[in-house]
């Protein structure tokens, strides 16, 4: 029953953002974000320096000694070339070690980068609205997983590559003019080639890197969600050797992605032949213009030299960067979405209630899906305790192709239990988070007692509500720990056995030889769905809070079971709490007091152009 906005709406966006083009080769909120890049990138130019002086040095003197070794046979011993030669080896010696420490450095620059990315889209991520969290979940889990290790290949490739292309070519022709005017001319007419069609290039696969990365995202979240629910066709006998079999739907899924992969493979090795095949051809006219004035005797052997041996290292960085561009894509276009993550206001229209408020629903949003924080810090305004009267007035959240909900109307007041339903996608769920002042509405408000919600303390709210969301939390731990997350005790309460009897988790209990003590994974793994429901509905009605907000809380249970349940919430309703479910079922709808029709609208244009709403 869930009102989550599907895969296809996820990725609008998000996608919009991880699309915003960059300006210049290198990001500047690169260094904004990853502190531990700056020192690098001074010493990876301080580098890049030496190797051109090294370049510079070793070509000059290979030019002295080739030229007087042809020039003067008088000199054509290793003795006569002492100073050069030893020259020339502590130019190699200094590059190979100055081009070994830059990459090492770059290595470790690139780990502690993504090290810092990583933690901070963590951390950007853990405090992102419950809404917004979940349509970019995967996204996220992607981002750090394994899209962001493609930055360790920008820093140690592309990144030097860039740095050099930078300094050499300038340089080396300015050497080069200094020694011969025509060969430094045909360079400069014959570079710019170069970066043209990497330019060209770049064109041609504008968005491959950001569409392979969202490829992976959505074949991740295929599979996520084919294996998930492989357990349930497993036990409805649909996956198996009589039934059809998911092993094709993930060979196919494998299949798509091995083709997006190759096809990316392949434009990388078309680039870079090209941008060989224009750096040889311009070398090449450099050596037939340098060998046809020699010839003709027009100018010295030396000069021949020294431009011939450096016009490789003119077209070389920029040939280097052309062919580290593709490899650093895949990293760049992962830090994009990164960027989209820790900067969520940039290139994203929120609507204009969630874009004024989304940094403080960030910075104060609830640790965990279900816990929360009773505490002080400073308010706006104080929050009463015990049960409230919540009123709903005109409440309308933006949705993707509409609202959901629209302009609802409503009273939740203590002693009274209201249900409230409507078709999936509505925007029950999204009331429930505009009650918590998870996310703000475009339109509307939310009182509580009179006051606005998102005028209290959200601490202080928090800790006279117990929430059951459509997907309950259950950490990695004990039963115990469970239970205790909301502040109920699992070894004293005898409040807590008659919830348990009343939602059914004591039969659970009783077939659990460790009881209380029983160990359960992530999201309840170990037990099976009907447990983990009947595990946080016992978890939310022992926590003892006078507010009480229950996403189909009879979800997965058995007719006895809900019965039970919906007597305990009568009970609570009857001692003053203020008791809100969202419900489906009749015999829910039934049992509630108030029952609140929810809709959702969408945003249709007419014929005037004029946008409309259509409930």
């Amino acid at each position: 029953m869930s009102e989550s906005l599907s895969q296809d709406d996820r990725s609008g966006p998000v996608d919009e953002v991880a699309t915003r083009r960059r300006k210049g080769p290198v990001d500047p909120r690169l260094w904004r974000y990853a502190q531990s890049a700056r020192p690098h990138l001074v010493v990876a130019v301080a580098l890049a320096m030496v190797i051109t002086g090294t370049i510079v040095v070793m070509a000059i003197m290979l030019g002295r000694v080739l030229s007087g070794v042809i020039t003067d046979p008088s000199r054509r011993e290793f003795g006569s070339w002492t100073g050069e030669l030893v020259a020339i080896a502590i130019a190699v010696a200094v590059r190979g070690l100055a081009s070994w420490w830059q990459a090492r450095l770059a290595h470790r620059a690139g780990a502690a980068v993504v090290a810092e990315l990583e933690t901070a889209v963590l951390r950007a991520g853990a405090s992102l609205p419950p809404r917004e969290l979940d349509a970019r979940r995967t996204e996220i889990a992607v981002v750090v997983s394994n899209g962001l290790s493609g930055l360790r290949g920008w820093f140690t490739g592309y990144l030097p590559a860039l740095l050099l292309a930078c300094l050499v070519p300038p340089v080396v022709l300015i050497v080069i003019a200094f020694h011969d005017l025509t060969s430094a001319l045909i360079a400069v007419i014959t570079v710019p080639l170069i970066p043209v069609f990497m330019i060209l290039i770049g064109l041609l696969t504008q968005g491959r890197a950001e569409a392979t990365l969202a490829a992976t995202t959505r074949l991740s979240d295929q599979i996520l969600d084919l294996f998930a629910g492989m357990p349930t066709l497993r036990a409805l006998g649909r996956e198996g050797a009589e039934g059809p079999s998911m092993v094709k739907q993930v060979q196919a899924l494998g299949d798509s992605l091995r083709e997006r992969t190759m096809r990316a493979l392949r434009m990388a090795f078309l680039s870079s032949m090209v941008l060989e095949s224009l750096a040889t051809l311009s070398v090449a006219i450099i050596a037939v213009a340098i060998g046809l004035r020699l010839v003709f005797g027009e100018m010295a052997l030396y000069s021949g030299m020294v431009a011939l041996i450096l016009a490789p290292e003119v077209y070389w960085p920029l040939r280097v960067v052309g062919e580290k561009f593709h490899a650093a894509q895949d990293g760049m276009a992962a830090a994009q979405r990164a960027f989209a993550v820790l900067e969520p206001g940039e290139g994203v229209d929120r609507g204009s209630g969630a874009a004024d408020r989304q940094s403080d629903a960030a910075e104060r949003a609830l640790p965990d899906a279900e816990s929360t924080v009773v505490g002080g810090g400073e308010s706006r305004a104080s929050a009463e305790v015990g049960a409230a009267r919540i009123v709903l007035r005109g409440l309308t959240v933006g949705a993707r192709s509409g609202t959901a909900p629209d302009q609802l109307t409503a009273e939740l007041a203590p002693g009274v239990v209201t249900a409230l339903t409507g078709p999936n996608g509505c925007g029950k769920s999204t009331a429930f988070q505009a009650i918590l002042g998870l996310i703000s509405p475009d339109e509307g408000a939310v009182l509580v007692d009179g006051t606005d919600v998102r005028e209290l303390d959200p601490d202080r709210w928090w800790s006279r509500i117990a929430w059951l969301p459509q997907r309950p939390v259950l950490v990695p731990g004990t039963l115990r720990e469970n239970i205790e997350l909301l502040g109920a005790r699992s070894d004293s309460a005898v409040d807590l056995q008659l919830i348990s009897a009343a939602t059914g988790f004591d039969e659970v209990l009783a077939e659990l030889p460790d009881g209380w003590d029983t160990v359960v994974g992530q999201n309840g793994t170990g037990l099976s769905l009907g447990q983990r429901q009947r595990l946080a509905l016992t978890r939310v009605l022992a926590a003892v809070r006078p507010i009480l907000l229950l996403d189909e809380p009879t979800a997965h249970l058995d007719p006895d079971s809900e019965r039970r349940v919906l007597n305990t919430l009568r009970t609570l309703a009857d001692r003053g709490a203020t008791v809100v479910i969202i419900a489906h079922r009749p015999t829910v709808l039934a049992a509630a007091d108030v029952v609140v029709e929810v809709v959702a609208s969408v945003a249709m244009t007419d014929r005037t152009g004029q946008e409309v709403r259509v409930s």
